[in-house]
């Protein structure tokens, strides 16, 4: 193994068992999986600006949380510019 050393780390049992489906249904070994994931993250953290990753879980106030929802169910009308973007599709 060369110049490895181990990590302990307390995570979400979903996450777990997320982790367990790709593992099964990839074959690859817990180690490598998260090792991988662990330096994606860590490079992305290093070369992207911080306003471009986008976290894992949001966490919203209860008023925020209404606005989103209202968004969803009622979204507005699409500006111009939006309906010009797609146009040229």
């Amino acid at each position: 193994m060369g110049d490895t050393t181990q990590i302990s780390a307390h995570i979400a049992a979903s996450t777990k068992e997320q982790l367990e489906r790709l593992v099964r249904a990839t074959g690859m070994t817990r180690t490598h999986l998260v090792e991988q994931a662990l330096l994606h993250h860590l490079r992305a953290l290093r070369e992207l600006p911080l306003d471009a990753i986008v976290p894992a879980r949001v966490v919203l106030s209860t008023e925020s949380a209404e606005r989103v929802r209202d968004l969803v169910e009622r979204p507005p009308e699409p500006t111009d510019d939006l309906r010009e973007l797609f146009e040229d599709r």
